[in-house]
Order: structure tokens, then C-alpha cells, then sequence
């Protein structure tokens, strides 16, 4: 099973990092309806900026937390070069 590491951008212009089996799925809870993390519950509406695939948990969660690591202009950069290759 993949997982995937994704960037949400929130209405307020920050950013927050996770991780899922199912990304459609977990847009729309993050959107509309409690099972959203509640950072975002009150950030709404969120937008996918970036995603990457994991081949399994471990590797998801591993690079979940490198990304939070980063600075915002790091995250930035990276969701800039995701965009701009896709």
C-alpha cells in the first residue's frame, strides 16, 4: 500500500504536512468534516500544494517529519518545484 506525504495550503496562508493512504479522501475530510486535523478546521478551505509517494508507513511518516523540519521558504521552494515540474 502507498502512502503519501502531502503540503496543505490553508486560507490563512500557512502551511501543514501529513500523511495518508488516500489523498482525495483525506482533502475532503480536512475540508468538511471533523475527522480534518484541527489546525485545519478552522483554516478552511485547504488546497493540496504538494504530494509525494512513500512506499510504506515508515517511509511516510520519516519524511513527513523532514518536511516539518524545514523553514516556510524551504517548504515553499519545495512546493514551488513541485508545481513547476508538474
Amino acid at each position: 500500500m502507498n502512502y503519501y506525504v502531502y503540503i496543505l495550503t490553508c486560507k490563512d496562508g500557512t502551511l501543514y504536512t501529513g500523511i495518508t493512504t488516500d489523498l482525495e479522501k483525506r482533502l475532503q475530510e480536512h475540508n468538511h468534516c471533523e475527522k480534518g486535523a484541527k489546525y485545519t478546521r478552522s483554516r478552511r478551505p485547504v488546497v493540496i500544494s504538494y504530494s509525494e509517494i512513500a512506499l510504506n508507513r515508515s517511509e511516510a511518516s520519516k519524511r513527513e517529519y523532514a518536511i516539518k523540519k524545514l523553514s516556510r521558504t524551504q517548504k515553499l521552494e519545495l512546493i514551488y518545484s513541485f508545481s513547476s515540474s508538474s
